[in-house]
């Protein structure tokens, strides 16, 4: 599916939308993040400007003060997203980051309670993650990030058991997972495929997937884009492995599938507006445009009609 002649890619992105639609039907899931620590992390993850062997210039800071999570959120909801999700750099989260964390999530749903919040704290147990779902959390961000062969190749500073048992604590304290990862790191097509399954097996319930966007100072900097055609077929390798899940295209879609973004609908119902965690990214007023111009409509507006779909190049 990987390595298919281009010009059955069409039908690939057609048969993927009919899965998609099964379970989602036009929806487009708008989410926001909010980068609530940034830097100042001991692990050394080839692909991110946090990590402690990067040199990218960033800038540094602990983790917020709930006053700005909140107004994070109060953002989201202005600009449409359903899912708000608060990222922290570091290894783990500590006792004080949680009692934070959970404070904050208090605080975003007694103003908007049906607001989707999600955290991505690292590697963490399944008593961090229950006192998570006691405030209010729904989702936890852990992605596996790539095929357990091919993780020490990106990473050497935790295993990939460590990111596997993350989420399966995470599903012991009655959280939704949220784990996915990234392509274009140099992983061969069989490890894309391995990933696909990982995640079919650990039941997720949203998957992010995420391209990679190669920052200067990172071992991984100075890579170019991949060809859209093949972030389209992982997009649509994961919808067929994962069929019900809520599948997002997510970090690095801007510059990996320029023009072709809005194909990635076909296969993902999910995307993320207004920037990642050090890189920008597709703003909120032409990510609806986007949308739209693809027959599609954001979960938080009107349906579109169920008239049939034609596919736009």
């Amino acid at each position: 599916m990987l390595q298919g002649p281009d010009d059955e890619l069409r039908d690939l992105l057609l048969a993927a939308f009919a899965v998609r639609e099964r379970h989602w039907g036009r929806r487009v899931k708008l989410c926001m993040l909010r980068n609530a620590r940034n830097g100042l992390c001991p692990e050394d993850c080839h692909y991110c400007s946090q990590s402690a062997i990067s040199t990218t210039a960033i800038d540094s800071y602990r983790l917020m003060p709930s006053e700005e999570l909140i107004a994070g959120a109060r953002a989201a909801v202005g600009r449409g997203a359903r899912r708000y999700c608060m990222v922290t750099s570091g290894r783990g989260p500590s006792a004080r980051d949680i009692d934070q964390l959970t404070a904050a999530t208090r605080a975003i749903l007694a103003e908007h309670p049906d607001l989707e919040i999600c955290v991505s704290l690292g590697i963490m147990d399944e008593a961090q993650a229950r006192q998570l779902k006691a405030a209010g959390v729904g989702w936890v961000n852990h992605n596996l990030n790539t095929s357990e062969r091919f993780h020490p190749e990106i990473c050497s500073t935790h295993t990939y058991g460590d990111r596997v048992g993350t989420v399966q604590a995470v599903k012991r304290a009655g959280l939704n997972v949220c784990c996915g990862g990234i392509i274009g790191m140099g992983e061969s097509d069989e490890d894309v495929v391995d990933l696909a399954f990982a995640l079919r097996e650990l039941g997720v319930d949203s998957l992010p997937l995420n391209f990679l966007l190669s920052i200067d100072g990172t071992p991984l900097g100075g890579r170019g884009t991949m060809p859209a055609v093949r972030a389209l077929r992982a997009l649509c390798v994961m919808r067929f492995t994962n069929p019900a899940a809520d599948i997002r295209a997510a970090g690095g879609r801007e510059r990996n599938l320029g023009d072709w973004q809005g194909l990635a609908l076909y296969p993902a119902n999910s995307v993320f507006v207004e920037g990642y965690l050090t890189t920008v990214g597709l703003a909120t007023a032409p990510t609806r445009a986007l949308v739209e111009s693809m027959g599609f409509s954001v979960e938080s507006d009107v349906e579109v009609a169920d008239a049939p779909l034609e596919l736009q190049a």
